[in-house]
């Protein structure tokens, strides 16, 4: 039920056309009453009610609607779901996409690789504890924690006083310890840093990609955690498309510099803001929108949905959370980045669509309407009948119809 902006200025036009319309009625029945031949009455109302027929704009009111319903059908059909009918519109004037990574850029499918732990700390117990704490939180990377430990079969503990630190970590006490759970930064803000040696292997395996947890149990750092998350196959193709469009490729991601700078070197992005807070991200988006103009974003969890608001254009990735869904204006059903090029072709082929579409209809408007009031009268004799004015109104109707329907089997690059 939304509409597209595009709609508008038909509105717009319609609100002038109608008025128009009416007087151009009026003074094609005065002048056939006044100069027309006889019987001057019957000719006047003739030519009035064929204006009238003729120029109702049921093609300027099919134009942009039936042009965006195909569209939607179209993109459904390629598991790419409009939620937003502006969206198809303003789609394809974006100078700016932006991503999440984890679950966007990423698989979001992230497994528990390696366990590195501190001296007087086991790598079961600092699993176990971590395991325990995690399962209370919902994001990707405690998920790969959980299965992780259940991977080794190892028992997890009930937790409580549990809080998490949105973009941060949690924490939490684990059969009365107490433990935390989160980025290196957040456990140095309890106090507590790493080693030389484990921030020196954390550094090594971030370069390489992968996301690294830090652990600390009463008072002290226990252990790090490192969770791999395989870039999805389908980037690497879809970005290097949407670079060659001319689009400028940011990623936005709570993960650290050093992994977010390693996924984006492998996909040739172009800027990296790194280590964000949630609404750090919607900032970051707003001052892209101020420097590039419009802005899209895709993410796929809870921390990407303010920033999914705040842009132009918010895409989601159908693997992802609800509230990502519904902040969105795009759904990508099967999470394939390469669906977010196809939507712009898309996007692109319905404006050119409309813009046939309104074409079609004011032309026929323009010849229509001084043939129905008699123009060719003097010269060729002809005076159009209200019956064929309603059968040329009507083919105008079908005309915008079909050509709207040519959108089913339009050719997207």
């Amino acid at each position: 039920r939304t509409r597209a902006p595009a709609q508008n200025m038909a509105d717009k036009v319609a609100a002038y056309f109608v008025p128009a319309v009416v007087g151009v009625a009026l003074v094609a029945m005065a002048a056939w009453w006044a100069l027309g031949p006889e019987p001057r009455f019957a000719h006047a109302i003739l030519a009035g009610v064929s204006v009238l027929i003729i120029a109702c704009p049921c093609a300027l009111g099919l134009a942009t609607p039936m042009s965006i319903t195909v569209a939607m059908g179209r993109g459904a059909g390629m598991g790419i779901l409009f939620r937003d009918a502006s969206a198809i519109e303003k789609l394809r004037s974006i100078h700016t996409l932006a991503f999440d990574k984890t679950g966007t850029l990423t698989e979001g499918r992230p497994r528990l690789e390696k366990v590195i732990v501190a001296k007087d700390f086991s790598e079961e117990t600092v699993l176990r504890l971590a395991a325990s704490l995690e399962r209370a939180s919902e994001h990707p990377l405690a998920t790969a924690v959980v299965a992780g430990a259940g991977g080794q079969d190892l028992t997890l503990a009930g937790v409580d006083e549990f809080e998490s630190v949105t973009g941060k970590g949690v924490r939490g006490i684990v059969d009365g310890r107490k433990v935390f759970a989160g980025s290196r930064e957040f456990i140095a803000e309890q106090g507590m840093g790493f080693g030389d040696e484990m921030q020196s292997q954390a550094e090594e395996l971030q370069a390489g990609g992968k996301t690294v947890i830090g652990v600390a149990i009463d008072g002290r750092p226990a252990g790090m955690l490192c969770i791999a998350d395989p870039i999805r196959e389908s980037a690497a193709a879809a970005l290097h498309k949407l670079r060659a469009e001319g689009l400028k490729l940011v990623m936005l991601t709570g993960d650290s510099e050093v992994t977010a700078r390693a996924v984006a070197r492998e996909l040739g992005i172009d800027e990296v803001v790194a280590e964000v807070l949630p609404e750090e991200k919607q900032e970051a988006i707003r001052r892209l929108q101020r420097e590039d103009g419009g802005v899209a974003m895709a993410g796929d969890g809870i921390n990407d949905a303010p920033a999914l608001a705040a842009a132009n254009v918010g895409i989601a990735m159908g693997s992802g959370t609800d509230v990502a869904m519904e902040s969105a204006d795009v759904t990508l059903v099967r999470g394939d980045l390469s669906a977010i090029a196809r939507a712009r072709s898309l996007s692109e082929s319905a404006m050119a669509n409309i813009r046939q579409n309104l074409f079609f209809a004011f032309f026929y408007n323009a010849i229509g309407v001084p043939v129905a009031a008699g123009i060719l009268y003097p010269s060729l004799g002809i005076m159009l009948s209200p019956m064929v004015a309603a059968a040329a109104m009507s083919a105008s109707s079908v005309s915008v119809i079909t050509n709207a329907l040519r959108l089913r089997t339009a050719a997207l690059d």
